[in-house]
């Protein structure tokens, strides 16, 4: 009796060894592992099973205090601007570049409603910097951002024509 019970369970020690193998808990992860070089079982590739993939959709906004801070440094040089100067306009730029974005993002305005707020907004920027600064600064002040939107219509025109570029040779590329 004593030698059929042992051999019962063996069989049964033996059968759960197998079966744990089948269904990963051993030899690899077992059950359909090494399929055509995929695991998962089923046929079926670990990355399908895995769920949609979170993809960047869209880049890392900068923060407004560094757009701001990159817009001073500019400044600093050309209208000889001191250092309690750079931290005051860097403060009014920051806050200002924040409202527009709040502005900008209000989708109960209309867009001609949102040219003007954004004007209004820049031309109070525009009062509280020029506080900051004498008049012979404000006049390099008017100077360096009539250059400083030069600046920004060139360099939007030019990733337009970057755009139109890489269209235009996509077009002609043949079919594969």
């Amino acid at each position: 009796m004593k030698l059929i019970q042992s051999f019962f369970l063996l069989v049964f020690l033996l059968s759960i060894n197998f079966v744990s193998a089948q269904y990963g808990n051993g030899y690899n992860n077992g059950y359909g592992n090494g399929y055509g070089g995929r695991g998962g079982g089923m046929g079926m590739d670990r990355s399908m099973m895995q769920g949609p993939q979170s993809s960047p959709s869209k880049p890392k906004e900068v923060p407004v205090e560094e757009t701001a801070a990159k817009i001073v440094e500019q400044m600093k040089p050309e209208v000889n601007l001191d250092e309690l100067q750079v931290i005051a306009i860097t403060n009014v730029l920051a806050d200002s570049m924040r409202e527009q974005g709040v502005l900008l993002k209000n989708e109960s305005s209309s867009q001609d409603q949102k040219i003007e707020q954004i004007n209004a907004l820049r031309e109070a920027t525009t009062k509280k910097i020029t506080a900051f600064l004498n008049p012979a600064q404000v006049e390099k002040y008017t100077t360096f951002m009539s250059n400083f939107k030069e600046i920004k219509k060139t360099k939007s025109k030019k990733k337009k024509d970057k755009k139109e570029v890489k269209e235009d040779t996509e077009e002609t590329k043949p079919a594969e």
